[in-house]
Parts: C-alpha cells; sequence; structure tokens
C-alpha cells in the first residue's frame, strides 16, 4: 500500500523564525504484529501476520518520553495510531502507526540551530535502534528524509511538471516583483546561476542553453537573412541566440515589460545586452498582448520564416472543454499557422516527458487546425527543471 501525504498548506506571516521537518518512515512487507516470545531470558519480538499497532506504539514511547515530551495519542480501530509529542521549546513529533506495514515518524523544530540537528538526529537514531530490535530482520525497508525547511526567507521547494517536489539550491532572492499580469522572482542557485520563476513556475535558468538551442531547432536551421515571430521570451535567450545568426529581421512580443526589465538587469549571461534596447539593427521587442498581434499581422498578410512560441508550455489539464489554457493554446497554433509560410517552422515546447497523455492530445489538437499541418519532436534534458522535456517543431502540409 502507498501512501500519499496531500500536505503542505504554508502561509508565512513572518520570516524571523523557520520550521525544520524530519522524517523517517518503516516500510513492511506485509501487516505486521508483535509476538513475545521468551528465548534465554530476553524478549524476543517477532513480525506476524496479524495487525498489532500497539505493541509497537508500547515499544516506541520510552523515546520520546525519555526526551520529556507530553504525550497525546489517537486511536483507530482499523486504521492504527497516531501519537504527538511535545516538547517545552515548541518542537514536536508525530508517530503515525498503520496495520498494512507502515510506521511514520515526523518531526518539526524551529532554527536551524547545529544543536537542535544533532539533537533530532539522535532521536531519530533511537527510533530507528528500537525498531530494529523490535522487529529484526523483518523491516523491508528504513527510510530517512532530508529535513524540509518551511517559513524560511528563500523558499527553496518547486514542483516539477509531473507533480514531484524538488528541492534547488536557493541561496538568494535576486528579484521579487509582482507586475499586473504575473509575479516575477529570479533566484539564484549554486548549480543554475540565476533562475527566472514566474508566478511558480520554472522559467528558465542561466546553466539552460539546451532549452533555448531545443526551442530555435537544435542547430538544424538557417536563420541567416531570415524573418523570425517569437512570442514571448521575455528573459531573451532565444533573441540573443537567434541575433548572433544573421536574421533579416525578428519581432518578439513580450507582454510583460517587468520580465524584460527584471532579466535584462539580473539575466544577462542568458539574454547579453539584447534587452538593452527595444529595437537594433535585426530585431525590435513589442510590448505588446501577442493575439493581437497575430490577428493584425494576418490581416497585414505579414508571413514569417519561423514562428517561435515561448508563451506557455503544454497544460497538464486532459480536458480541453474545462482548461482554457488549451483555447488559449489552440488559438495561438491557429494565428501563428496563418501567419507562417508555406515552408515555414513553427516551434514550441511540450511539457515533460512523463505526461504523455497530456502529450497526446496536443497531438490531437494539430490536426484540427484550419490547415493540416505534420510535426516532429525532440526530447531534451533542460538543466534546471529536473526532468526531460519535449519540443515540437510544426510544419504545413
Amino acid at each position: 500500500m502507498t501512501l500519499r501525504i496531500f500536505t503542505h498548506f504554508e502561509c508565512v506571516l513572518t520570516l524571523n523564525e523557520f520550521l525544520i521537518k524530519y522524517f523517517i518512515s518503516f516500510d513492511f512487507s506485509s501487516p505486521f504484529s508483535i509476538k513475545s516470545v521468551a528465548t534465554k531470558g530476553k524478549m524476543q519480538q517477532k513480525c506476524q501476520g496479524i495487525s498489532d499497532c500497539n505493541a509497537v506504539l508500547k515499544a516506541l514511547q520510552p523515546v520520546f518520553q525519555e526526551q520529556g515530551m507530553t504525550e497525546t495519542v489517537h486511536n483507530w480501530e482499523d486504521h492504527g495510531y497516531l501519537a504527538t509529542y511535545i516538547q517545552k521549546n515548541g518542537s514536536f513529533a508525530n508517530l503515525r502507526i498503520y496495520p498494512h506495514g507502515l510506521v511514520l515518524v515526523d518531526l518539526q523544530s524551529y532554527n536551524d540551530q547545529t544543536k537542535g540537528r544533532e539533537e533530532t538526529d539522535r532521536l531519530l537514531d533511537k527510533v530507528e535502534e528500537r525498531m530494529k530490535e523490535l522487529f529484526h530482520g523483518n523491516i523491508k525497508r528504513v527510510k530517512r528524509l532530508p529535513a524540509i525547511l518551511r517559513g524560511g526567507a528563500i523558499d527553496r521547494y518547486w514542483p516539477t511538471a509531473d507533480g514531484r517536489l524538488v528541492e534547488y539550491d536557493i541561496d538568494e532572492v535576486v528579484y521579487d516583483e509582482d507586475s499586473p499580469f504575473q509575479n516575477i522572482k529570479i533566484l539564484h542557485s549554486k548549480q543554475f546561476g540565476n533562475i527566472l520563476i514566474l508566478s511558480g513556475d520554472v522559467n528558465l535558468a542561466e546553466s539552460d542553453l539546451a532549452y533555448t538551442q531545443a526551442i530555435m531547432g537544435s542547430g538544424k536551421e538557417n536563420y541567416a537573412g531570415k524573418e523570425v515571430l517569437i512570442l514571448g521570451g521575455g528573459d531573451g535567450g532565444i533573441l540573443y541566440e537567434i541575433v548572433k545568426l544573421k536574421p533579416k529581421m525578428v519581432t518578439m512580443v513580450e507582454i510583460d515589460q517587468m520580465v524584460i526589465d527584471g532579466c535584462k538587469k539580473y539575466m544577462r549571461k542568458t539574454c547579453g545586452d539584447v534587452l538593452d534596447n527595444l529595437k537594433g539593427e535585426c530585431y525590435q521587442v513589442l510590448i505588446e498582448d501577442c493575439i493581437p498581434v497575430l490577428k493584425r499581422y494576418a490581416k497585414e498578410g505579414r508571413m514569417f520564416d519561423y514562428v517561435i512560441n515561448d508563451l506557455t508550455a503544454v497544460p497538464i489539464s486532459t480536458s480541453p472543454e474545462e482548461d482554457s489554457t488549451w483555447e488559449f493554446l489552440r488559438l495561438i497554433l491557429d494565428l501563428s499557422m496563418k501567419v507562417l509560410k508555406q515552408d515555414g517552422k513553427y516551434f514550441t515546447q511540450g511539457n515533460c516527458i512523463n505526461l504523455t497523455d497530456a502529450l497526446t492530445l496536443y497531438e490531437e489538437q494539430l490536426s484540427r487546425l484550419y490547415c493540416p499541418v505534420e510535426f516532429s519532436k525532440e526530447i531534451v534534458c533542460v538543466p534546471s527543471y529536473m526532468e526531460l522535456w519535449v519540443f515540437y517543431t510544426i510544419w504545413k502540409k
């Protein structure tokens, strides 16, 4: 049986203190009970097939009581025990015993002090030792997770596209502002450099040239003398790389001036100096919503050799009729095809390779455009995403 813990709502009202949360779990291959057997004057505990959570609770109680912790026990007839242990300093532990063979210990303490960490480690060591004495070789797995820091001045935790929690090595908040459209953060990572995060979504790090190269065609395209349209791209990475390739003209349409302002100051390893001016010898940056711009270009008959969509990933939702993001995505696709030359190419990101249903649904949407298209896809490792990412190339039949 797999246990999924649906937490963790966190509302930070003050940053004067932060909370350290430690986890240890014990997993058994089958439902357990304890049978006491006298062997040479000692009590030997053995696992049996009938649930006996009470014996586990009694065996572990002294470990917490020795720390001077106050105990409260909740008992569910068919669902085991929950025991809470509270110290005077505000730290506490939860001991959860499930009949199917899972024992969890969660400890929370304030402030990351060396002494506190050492005390917590000793307590977890005692719990682990007692469990091993109790069950001998019947423990399938013991897992101690790294401490989770909550309520700190720097948020290090960001989910992957497929819902896994990742702790980044963030050591500085470089930029944090709210624009009329979104929250904009630029955080510094020891591994990845500065990372642009828009409304909680990791967009691009200074380490992520692989992303930019993939969404430009992975070096297989000749941009010299070509007309290019970039939708989004406020970090400036795509624009910076394409300008190097001597295009005829690049038009970038970005709705959020504040993204550009933050990136031109704090993401210069990504964008160079290309965002210092909104117009250059072979490029222009329009601070506009791309949909009216696309409609205007379609009406004017303006056509591009390349359209690069850097607006949004494929939605995770697999219910297009209920998710407005899918409607937006289809609209962008249709309008982009209207301004794409017959022999042109449309590049866009997809999403995490694990989101197979969403990616399949996206590919189905391509068959519903106003004109027939074909596509190919490429899988790329983007360093700061910590997951494989799918990129699409689309062209007219």
